[in-house]
């Protein structure tokens, strides 16, 4: 600690004697010069800007672009596309309103569809020169009941006696088959059976060969291929049904940047499908991220949470089945869970589901949805997200909306800048690229530099950047677009990509130069006194190798410091 402190002192005597641009008014170099003579634009894509074929539409180099508050936030949002967004003009609204990640529900619809939806937003991404994440959800298993002689069912009365058996014989009011061996074969005397999303409650006083005798707790209509819920078993199955195996394959085929698993019980799952992705593509170094979905209660039994986190790339709380097979009381606590203990690995955690449900049918949220949704933030998530709302609503772009507004108007009181330094994770790696990230942040706070920039390939070093939440926004820049549509689900990164090409990796000073072109086109900075902090490793491309820092003026290198 001695030595970090000692860090930080030398690093912010540098920084306010050697780099403060003191009475600065020119105007900003519109060049510099290469090592080897050569002139560099002040980025390529603020040259593409002056008139080249892949400039951005004016919309996005206007002052008012760059303002709107949808470029201000830290938190992130996914939008769930569907019947009511599937069009490319719906898309670039969510966008704009908005949106950072798409999410692809295979539950539903088919795969030229996905395909179909995945080309547009890529056409809104290049529209709008800025990374756009896409997550592709499989479905998971899904455990049902069979069926009934009678078509309309069977009303059961709390109280009576029930049998679930593997008898392929239409149902009657005393039985049905339940054509999962593994829940017969994993629950035991006082296991608790949820049917149809928790509307009947069957507890197990009984077992035996291929059956099950349960007693009703909770009364209710029972009918064909219902839904059941298992809170109190682990059952011996794969969470990738032979439909999801095709999905996942599909979706490795047409490069989405995310894959969220569903039905995880424990970090076993995870190893299995990173598995089949290393199988799919061996040579692939830069494969989709995975997301967990968190809706199992086995998940939280001794320290599988921690494992099944320290695994993946991001977790989902994915309320709706968790609030199933847990009380409802209990289901906010496990969020705070889950959320602190992916803030305290670096690993970015979506809450989802009925964040703003009235919407699908409303305008407007009800007031306790809007409560919800900024609790969501105020506990730390990296970002929150819609299904229905956005999918299937009659209000899809004022619902990406209304969540926009609720996320700048937390993230605009005091009180969540002290929840969050407050409940900052300690980064105790001792790597010299996690100094400098500390370093970075602190520095930034005290010349109240207007962003944090960061060269990375593969993200690390921007994901440590989010994980100690700094006050300023991060700059995230990476020759690999599959690292700027990781980052695009991280918490204040703003990525951007910028091909090795445009890189001269070889002088430092011309990197700065671009960090400052970038931050101007992004709105990051917008005064030659801006200040910007930023941070790279050299060799350059050599992951986790951050060992440089620097505090430079936005006017450009013509006011810069020799010495840089």
């Amino acid at each position: 600690m001695k030595l970090l402190a000692a860090t930080l002192s030398s690093l912010l005597v540098i920084a306010t004697d050697s780099f403060s641009p003191i009475g600065v008014t020119k105007t900003r170099s519109t060049a510099t010069t290469s090592s080897s003579g050569t002139a560099l634009a002040n980025s390529y894509l603020d040259g593409l800007s002056a008139g080249g074929s892949n400039a951005a539409p004016l919309s996005a180099q206007t002052d008012n672009y760059k303002s709107s508050p949808r470029w201000r936030k830290k938190t992130k949002q996914l939008a769930t596309l569907g019947p009511a967004s599937d069009s490319f003009e719906m898309i670039e609204k969510l966008f704009l309103a908005g949106t950072d990640v798409f999410r692809l529900n295979f539950s539903h619809g088919e795969h030229p569809q996905k395909k179909q939806l995945l080309d547009i937003i890529r056409q809104v991404e290049a529209k709008y020169d800025h990374p756009i994440a896409i997550l592709g959800d499989l479905q998971g298993p899904k455990l049902r009941v069979g069926t009934f002689a009678n078509p309309a069912g069977e009303v059961l009365q709390a109280g009576q006696t029930f049998r679930f058996d593997l008898d392929q014989t239409p149902g009657t009011n005393q039985r049905v088959m339940l054509p999962h061996p593994e829940i017969i074969e994993a629950s035991s005397v006082g296991h608790v059976l949820l049917i149809d999303d928790g509307k009947m409650k069957l507890e197990v006083i009984a077992t035996g060969p291929g059956y099950l005798d349960c007693k009703v707790v909770v009364h209710g209509l029972i009918k064909d291929k219902k839904g059941v819920n298992t809170p109190d078993s682990i059952l011996q199955i794969s969470c990738l049904t032979p439909k999801d195996r095709e999905d996942l394959d599909y979706m490795l085929g047409i490069g989405v940047d995310w894959i969220a698993l569903s039905f995880v019980q424990r970090p076993e799952d995870i190893v299995e499908i990173k598995r089949l992705i290393l199988e799919y593509n061996p040579q692939n170094t830069n494969p989709p991220h995975i997301m967990a979905k968190i809706e199992k209660p086995s998940c939280f039994e001794g320290d599988s949470l921690e494992k099944i986190v320290e695994l993946c790339d991001g977790i989902m709380v994915a309320r709706g089945d968790l609030g199933v097979e847990c009380a409802p009381e209990d289901v906010p606590i496990l969020q705070k869970t889950i959320i602190d203990e992916c803030r305290a690995q670096g690993k970015p955690v979506v809450v989802a589901t009925q964040m703003l449900e009235s919407m699908i049918d409303s305008p407007t949220p009800t007031r306790a949805e809007a409560s919800d949704a900024a609790t969501a933030i105020y506990d730390g998530a990296d970002a929150i997200m819609l299904s229905a709302e956005s999918a299937a609503g009659l209000y899809p772009e004022e619902a990406v909306l209304m969540q926009q507004r609720i996320i700048n108007r937390v993230e605009g009181d005091r009180h969540y800048a002290t929840y969050l330094q407050a409940n900052r994770p300690r980064i105790t790696d001792g790597s010299s690229a996690s100094a400098i990230i500390l370093a970075a942040r602190q520095v930034a706070k005290n010349v109240n530099a207007k962003c944090i920039a960061s060269f990375t390939v593969g993200g690390d070093t921007a994901r440590k950047a989010s994980m100690k939440r700094p006050e300023q926004p991060i700059l995230a820049i990476s020759p690999l677009i599959e690292t700027c549509r990781h980052l695009a689900m991280s918490w204040g990164v703003y990525p951007e990509y910028c091909p090795e090409d445009n890189l001269d990796t070889d002088n430092f000073r011309s990197m700065l130069q671009v960090a400052c072109d970038i931050g101007l086109k992004k709105g990051l900075v917008t005064d030659d006194n801006d200040l910007l902090v930023v941070t790279a490793g050299f060799p350059f491309g050599t992951p986790g190798a951050s060992n440089i820092i620097r505090v430079i003026p936005a006017a450009g290198p013509t006011y810069w410091d020799e010495t840089l």
